[in-house]
């Protein structure tokens, strides 16, 4: 059998097993060539590697291990092979930490633009998880220092391994802190994809998620009560010019409606994503006593 047989193959078993596709990929066979290749390190565009090379008997037992486990268990792809894809650039991937899927990714490859009128020199990822979004910005912005901040120990440490592979350890740092409290101010760019999931929601679900840590998908209040304490605070660690990117996924619309008179500039992307915002310096100080 040859790869691209076995991925044929294996993009039916998906397609029957009805999986969710939530975590870089959106159908049975982009998930199969994702799996496969990346467990067998090819590269996913060598087609005459796939259509040529045939499997040797123990690959096709250890990937029908990783099969088995992404249909009997619903365990991830990015999970089962240790490496996420975000902003076209490779990181390491576990359950340390929420697999890298931000539409923020379209944002830092248009280098913002126009959101920002010129390139920012510190950057913040706040709820870095493992650090995908300020280290792509760092590789899209070589001027720039960046700060990546979690509050889970667990996670910091696999983003110090993406950063490490990134090379990267002169201009990114990985910082323990509660949301802003080991933070220090001047800032010119945060960026901002924080647990924003209520309780019930995340009961509801796909298993896949159940894999993924609790702590970076769970937020009090219907989702809200961590981006609201964001949005009190920003304003404090931001340069006079500068900018929030937050993302709130599906809570946009409760955001709104709880928050009708911030003018909210919700963005939109040509690959798909939303609930997605940007509020300068000067708008967060200015609608402040609205995010109690």
């Amino acid at each position: 059998m040859t790869i691209w047989d076995y991925i044929e193959h294996t993009a039916a078993r998906f397609n029957a097993a009805d999986l969710c596709y939530g975590h870089g990929t959106d159908n049975p066979l982009d998930e199969a060539v994702y799996l496969i290749c990346a467990s067998l390190e090819l590269d996913f565009a060598d087609a005459v590697a796939m259509q040529r090379r045939e499997l040797s008997a123990p690959e096709r037992e250890r990937l029908e291990a990783l099969v088995d486990a992404r249909i009997e268990e619903r365990v991830p792809v990015a999970y089962l092979t240790g490496q996420a894809w975000f902003a076209r650039h490779r990181f390491h991937s576990d359950r340390r930490a929420l697999i890298p899927r931000s539409p923020i990714a379209e944002l830092i490859g248009n280098r913002f633009e126009p959101l920002l009128a010129h390139p920012p020199r510190r950057v913040l990822d706040l709820c870095a998880g493992g650090g995908c979004i300020g280290i792509a910005t760092a590789l899209e912005f070589p001027e720039a220092d960046v700060t990546l901040a979690d509050i889970s120990p667990d996670s910091l440490a696999l983003a110090r391994r993406n950063i490490a592979l990134h090379g990267l350890e002169s201009r990114v740092q990985a910082i323990q802190s509660d949301v802003f409290t080991a933070l220090a101010a001047g800032y010119d760019l945060i960026l901002c994809n924080p647990p924003y999931v209520g309780a019930e929601e995340v009961a509801d679900l796909p298993p896949e998620f159940g894999h993924e840590p609790q702590l970076g998908l769970l937020s009090g209040d219907e989702g809200l009560q961590l981006p609201l304490q964001i949005l009190r605070e920003a304003a404090d660690y931001l340069t006079e010019t500068g900018l929030l990117i937050m993302e709130v996924g599906y809570s946009h619309e409760l955001l709104s409606t709880r928050l009708p008179l911030v003018p909210f500039l919700w963005l939109e992307f040509e690959q798909g994503g939303e609930g997605v915002f940007a509020l300068t310096t000067s708008q967060l100080r200015q609608y402040r006593a609205s995010f109690f």
